[in-house]
Order: C-alpha cells, then structure tokens, then sequence
C-alpha cells in the first residue's frame, strides 16, 4: 500500500488507517467497490467507474454526502500525493457502522476508503503463450438473487471459491457457469471467444459483471472492424472455438490457449486475439 490513504473525507497515512470492527463491510459484506487502473498517472476510464460506483451504492441505498464529482476529485487527488503512475487504485464504500444485519440501526455516515498499490499482474510468458483454464464447481450467483450489476463486496465470496478451485490445479484461471451450465466469466475477468473472425461474449444478463474493460475491448473492436456479438452459448463453443481471451482490469486483454485440457484453436494465441490486444494498448497510449 502506497503512503497516503483517503478515509472518510481526510487523507492520512495508511499506517493509521482503521476501519471499525462494528463496519456493516467487514460484518457482512454490505458495501460496494471499484478496482480501477492507473496508466502514466492518468486514470483509465475513472468516469465510468465512479458511474458504476454510484450506480451500485444507489441499488444498494447507500447515500453518500457528496457527488460523482467530488469523489473523482479524491481520486485524483489521492494518485498526485501518492506519485501514482502505473498502478492499482481501491475504492471501497461500506453502509456504515453498526451491529446488527438491519440497515435502518445505521446512524453514521457510509465508510469511504481508497488506496493505491502496486498492481499484480499476470507474467508476459501468459501474454506470449496464453492461459490455461479449468472449469470450476463453483456457479456465478443467480441474477434473481444477487444483481450482478451491483459490483458488491458480499457477492466476490463465488469469485474467491472458485479461483481456490483453479489454484488447487496450477490452472491460470477458473470459469464459472450458471446454474443452467452456460458460461458465464471467469474468476477475475469476463471472457470472448472468436469463431470464423466474430468475437462473441456472454451477455450480462446471465449474470456476468458488465467490466469496464470488457466494454472499452468491445468497443475497440467495432472501431477496428471486427464484429463482436453478445450471445448465450455453452462450453462446447469455448472448446471448439478459433481463438479465445480474457479481459479484465488487470489482465487488460489475455490470450486462452486451452480449456479443461482441451486445446483451443492451435494452441497459440490467435491473430484477432493479438489484433485486440495491440489495438486496446494503443488505446491507453492515447488517453
């Protein structure tokens, strides 16, 4: 963690950041959160992300004491005192301090933080030779249940299960289905496969986090003339697909070689797949 933090409106040393064990996030999960990049001291794409955050925070009724544009500003300002360039920003936003499950017994003001850190990132070999995935038990929780739009502190329990799963076996990776067994994203990172040079993706609402990056990828991709399609499908289309890759906020865009032992394509990391990824780093060179 870098020297200063952002906590509740003041900007201290992290050293004497603390958060009370009475906080409704870390009680019971109850808050919202954003993993956001920063590429040459400039913060990709911070809009949409506060956007999100607030988004959340409203599904949720957590009311914050000020604006889209003020908590933009900390941002930026926490990333100057930081000397932030290329690295990890963390906002969290919890309802507050209280025990108890029932929101109404919150009389404090939601719990604010935001950090920076260096960012762990996946080796280059994965970038030059591509992952390898195995699919995981653990199911992306039901849409009925937990809206996936709501990027929530409590529903990233599925995502931590399954990405034990895929550490037990050395995998790069775990996919998670849905209940109905179609694919849905990986632990960390929303997934694309390309057949006959069309990029598909799952569409959000079978319960996929709608990530910054998967948007930014999907986008790049129009511009540069390569249709990309939001569609339901299964494994089988993953197993016998051209090409497939990940994309997240830390693994940016990442090539797919193999799925549960089965190779995809050649086994190389595909030329739309590598089309995408210099297209999507030009990007950031421009912003």
């Amino acid at each position: 963690m870098d020297k200063w933090v952002f906590l509740n409106g003041d900007f201290i040393p992290s050293e004497d950041a603390h958060v009370s064990i009475y906080d409704h996030g870390f009680l019971y999960g109850d808050g919202a959160f954003e993993g956001i990049r920063a590429y040459n001291g400039k913060v990709f794409r911070l809009k949409e992300h506060v956007g999100r955050l607030y988004n959340s925070l409203k599904a949720l009724w957590i009311e914050l004491p000020y604006g889209q544009e003020q908590f933009t500003a900390n941002i930026e300002k926490l990333i100057e005192k930081n000397g932030v360039k290329d690295g990890y920003i963390r906002v969290t936003v919890s309802r507050g301090i209280a025990l108890g499950l029932d929101p109404k017994n919150i009389k404090s003001e939601p719990t604010v933080i935001i950090s920076t850190d260096k960012l762990s990132l996946y080796p280059q070999s994965m970038y030059d030779n591509g992952l390898e995935v195995v699919t995981v038990a653990t199911r992306i929780a039901n849409p009925q249940v937990l809206e996936p739009r709501i990027k929530s502190l409590g529903k990233y329990l599925c995502n931590i299960q399954a990405k034990i799963e895929a550490n037990q076996v050395g995998a790069g990776e775990g996919l998670m289905l849905t209940e109905d067994g179609y694919v849905a994203e990986c632990t960390g990172d929303n997934i694309f496969f390309i057949k006959n040079g069309v990029v598909y993706t799952p569409p959000a609402f079978l319960g996929i986090l709608e990530g910054i990056t998967r948007q930014t990828v999907m986008e790049i991709a129009k511009e540069i003339g390569v249709e990309v399609v939001e569609k339901v499908f299964t494994r089988f289309d993953l197993y016998t697909a051209d090409e497939a890759f990940l994309t997240g906020t830390a693994a940016e865009v990442i090539p797919m070689v193999k799925l549960d032992g089965r190779t995809i394509g050649n086994g190389k990391p595909g030329s739309v797949t590598k089309q995408l990824i210099a297209a999507f780093r030009a990007y950031i060179a421009r912003q």
